[in-house]
């Protein structure tokens, strides 16, 4: 951390100003002065042109140096996507491809080095993604962050992305030679078509996409669209590939499975085929229930909660000490109710003082108070946040950071 001792000048203070601005620029594309705080002092134009240079603040020694060392490493199925999309974004021709890639198949990889060729050229090159798997791409952004996507996406037959002409976002979508959308399984199709829409009009280009190269990533076998309260008929009606923009996309494919090629582990092999068979749906399905029973060999099968977080955290009541031992093992859960039983469960096999830590509970404005009671603030359970009692116990706090935030063994 900084020097905690350091005195704050006029200058850092203005620094920290620019730094928050720079923020909401990318966030809301609002400056500070619009958000109602004190603004900082530089010229209108700088602020402005801090999105096109944050795009343009990759090192180039760097970047080719990390070309050098990762492109012998593609094997026969990356290097021709590769190639092929680096001809098309080369010769500006524009266009929109799929990248159709299973878990382990070298997709961030791949798409981490395309990124870097461009930008190593000095041009601009957008990595997005539909959740939080953006982080694994350098410079990497939420796609609704980005494009400013509106939320009303179901209800709005025509949405564009909230992004004018004169916008510091716009200045990027203009000049950018490729834009990555990875996950993109589950985005709403109507994601797609507002950019198809604002990308037409920011670039005064009718043609799809407004000339621009898109590179869609993701597998149609994982997670698609959240639509809530939904049908099945629903769920297809979102999905990407009932967009009339999915027959113009050309599909490129990655099928090696490069974990189980560099550990050589045929466990492994068996495993990431069984996981495809099922997203195929080739798994044999039981007629009378309509699930799918899994043989032996795929996974061990438990009948309660306790007997699950036994066979994943043996012995927690001594082992949890040891950050190496927690951090090799995870119970995964839909709902964040269940995340909250089972850490609750784990907690109660640890010695100590059990401690309850209340969040804030009331209004910030008083005449929100008749509006807002304590009991309905109570209620709200936000996904990412802590519960309104938290509890956890001093012992475990002093000696284990894992157990304080109760997202953090179960995700």
């Amino acid at each position: 951390m900084g020097n905690p001792n350091i005195q704050i000048s006029e200058e850092i203070y203005n620094e920290a100003l620019i730094s928050i601005e720079d923020m909401c620029l990318m966030m809301s594309n609002k400056l500070l002065i619009q958000l109602g705080l004190a603004a900082p002092n530089r010229p209108m134009h700088d602020a402005f042109n801090q999105e096109l240079h944050r795009e343009k603040l990759y090192d180039l020694n760097t970047l080719k140096e990390l070309i050098e060392m990762n492109l012998p490493l593609l094997n026969e199925q990356q290097k021709y996507v590769f190639d092929t999309l680096m001809t098309v974004t080369n010769d500006e021709t524009g266009g929109i491809y799929f990248l159709d890639a299973p878990g382990g198949t070298g997709k961030t990889f791949l798409i981490s080095l395309i990124l870097a060729t461009i930008r190593s050229q000095n041009k601009i090159a957008l990595a997005l993604a539909s959740s939080g798997i953006a982080t694994l791409l350098e410079g990497g952004r939420t796609a609704h962050s980005a494009l400013k996507l509106p939320l009303n996406m179901q209800s709005n037959e025509t949405p564009t992305c909230n992004i004018s002409k004169n916008s510091a976002m716009a200045k990027v979508l203009q000049q950018c030679k490729l834009i990555v959308w990875d996950e993109c399984t589950m985005a709403h199709k109507k994601s797609l078509e507002a950019l198809d829409r604002t990308l037409k009009d920011l670039r005064s280009n009718h043609n799809r996409f407004g000339g621009a190269m898109i590179l869609l990533a993701g597998d149609f076998c994982q997670t698609l669209p959240v639509i809530p309260r939904s049908t099945p008929a629903d769920e297809l009606n979102a999905c990407l590939k009932s967009s009339n923009l999915w027959k113009h996309v050309k599909v490129l494919h990655l099928s090696k499975n490069m974990r189980v090629e560099l550990q050589n582990d045929q466990f492994g092999n068996i495993f990431s085929k069984q996981l495809i068979d099922i997203g195929n749906g080739k798994f044999p399905i039981d007629m009378l229930t309509g699930c799918i029973n899994f043989p032996q060999s795929f996974c061990q099968l438990t009948r309660s909660k306790d007997e699950l977080i036994q066979k994943v955290y043996p012995d927690v009541s001594q082992n949890y000490r040891h950050h190496d031992w927690l951090s090799e093992r995870a119970i995964l859960a839909a709902k964040n109710i269940n995340v909250n039983e089972l850490n609750l469960k784990i907690q109660e096999q640890i010695t100590g003082e059990s401690r309850t830590y209340k969040s804030v509970d009331s209004a910030t404005n008083q005449d929100d108070v008749v509006n807002y009671s304590p009991e309905f603030l109570n209620s709200l359970d936000l996904p990412g946040l802590p519960p309104h009692n938290l509890q956890s116990k001093m012992k475990t706090v002093l000696q284990s950071d894992y157990f304080i935030k109760p997202y953090n063994l179960i995700e």
